[in-house]
C-alpha cells in the first residue's frame, strides 16, 4: 500500500467515533461479589471477677472489639442482701454459684457494668443462681427473668449504694435483650418464656460448626460451634470450660498452661481461617471470668483477638449488635 494511502487509512481509523472503538473492545468483566466482613462474637458467662472485667475491657480498647457479658444477677447481691433472690423451687437466698463477697464488690461490679455499656458492650442475662432449668416451666423461667430484671434495676437501692447513676434504671429496663442458659441447658418452657419476657436473642445452642442463627418465635438462636482441636482434630465446643475439661479433665495443671494456650489458639485460628477464607459464617467463642489452667484460655483469646479483630475486613461485635444489624434480613455469606 502506498505511504499516502496508508496514512489516510490510519488517520481514518483514529477519527472513528469513540463508540465504534468501544464496540471492538472486550466486554467489561462482571462485577465481583465482595465477601462480607468476617464476624467474630466473643462472650463471657457470669461476669464476676472485677480484674477480668478490666482485662476484657482493655482488650476491647486495644482491638476495637465489642463483647457480650452474660451476667449472673446473684453477683449484684451481697451476703446481707442475698435473700432478695428466690429461684424457682428454692428457698430465698440460694444460689449454685454463691453471691458477691461484699457490698463494695457489688459497687465495683456495677461500676464495671456501667463502663462496659458506655463503651458499646452488650450486657445480657445468664439468669441468676445458675440452676439447671431443663425441667422449668414457662412460669418458672418468667419468675427467674423477673428476678434478674428486679435485681439489676434496683441493685443500687437494694445494697444501699449511693449515688445511683442517672439513667441506671432506664438502662436496666431496656439494655438487656439477650440470654444464655446456665449449662447451655434449654427446654420448651425456656423458649416459650423468652419472647414473653421481651428477649431478642438466645445464645444457648451448640452446633456442629459455625452456623447462622435462625429466628424462631421472634428469637434469634445462636449456637456455640464445635471446632476441631488438638493433635487429632477432635471437635470440642468453642468455650473455655469445654477446653479445660478436654485438656486436663477439669483439674488445674498450671505447668501445662503454655501448651494448652497454644492448642487453644491454634484451634481458634484454624476455625477462623476456615470461615475467613470460605463462606465467612460468623464465628462464636465463649469464655468465663475464671482463669482456668492458669489463664491459658484467656491468653489464647487475647492473642487471637489481637490478630483478627484489627483486620479491616473483620468485625468483632456483640450478639446484640449482630441482631440489630441483621434484623429483618438474613446475613448473607460469600462463596
Amino acid at each position: 500500500m502506498p505511504k499516502n494511502h496508508l496514512y489516510r487509512f490510519v488517520a481514518l481509523s483514529l477519527a472513528l467515533p469513540a463508540a465504534a472503538g468501544t464496540a471492538l473492545a472486550d466486554p467489561p468483566a462482571p462485577p465481583s461479589t465482595a465477601k462480607p466482613k468476617q464476624v467474630v462474637i466473643i462472650s463471657f458467662d457470669s461476669a464476676r471477677d472485677i480484674p477480668q472485667w478490666k482485662r476484657s475491657r482493655a482488650l476491647a480498647q486495644r482491638t476495637g472489639a465489642h463483647f457480650t457479658y452474660f451476667l449472673s444477677c446473684v453477683f449484684l447481691l451481697s451476703p446481707e442482701t442475698r435473700k432478695e433472690y428466690t429461684a424457682p423451687g428454692k428457698t430465698a437466698g440460694k444460689s449454685n454459684i454463691g453471691f458477691a463477697a461484699s457490698r463494695q464488690e457489688v459497687a465495683d461490679r456495677l461500676e464495671q457494668i456501667g463502663l462496659a455499656a458506655a463503651e458499646g458492650h452488650d450486657i445480657a442475662s445468664h439468669a441468676c443462681g445458675h440452676f439447671d432449668g431443663k425441667d422449668w416451666t414457662k412460669a418458672d423461667w418468667l419468675k427467674e427473668f423477673a428476678s434478674f430484671e428486679h435485681i439489676l434495676e434496683n441493685a443500687y437501692a437494694i445494697n444501699g449504694i449511693t449515688p445511683e447513676p442517672k439513667g441506671w434504671r432506664d438502662f436496666a429496663r431496656h439494655a438487656v435483650v439477650g440470654f444464655r442458659a446456665p449449662y447451655l441447658s434449654t427446654s420448651k418452657g425456656l423458649y416459650e418464656a423468652l419472647p414473653a419476657a421481651g428477649y431478642a436473642f438466645d445464645a444457648s445452642g451448640v452446633s456442629k460448626g459455625p452456623a447462622l442463627p435462625p429466628t424462631t418465635g421472634g428469637i434469634a438462636r445462636f449456637s456455640l460451634p464445635q471446632i476441631p482441636e488438638g493433635p487429632k482434630s477432635r471437635p470440642v465446643i468453642a468455650m473455655d470450660y469445654n477446653l479445660y475439661v478436654r485438656h486436663s479433665g477439669g483439674f488445674e495443671k498450671p505447668g501445662k498452661a503454655g501448651e494448652f494456650a497454644d492448642r487453644t489458639y491454634q484451634a481458634f485460628r484454624s476455625a477462623f481461617d476456615a470461615q475467613y477464607q470460605g463462606k465467612r459464617t460468623p464465628l462464636q467463642l465463649g469464655f468465663h471470668f475464671t482463669l482456668m489452667n492458669d489463664g491459658a484460655y484467656w491468653n489464647a483469646m487475647e492473642r487471637f483477638a489481637g490478630e483478627v479483630c484489627v483486620k479491616p475486613d473483620v468485625e468483632c461485635i456483640s450478639f446484640r449488635e449482630y441482631v440489630e444489624r441483621f434484623k429483618g434480613g438474613e446475613h448473607t455469606v460469600g462463596g
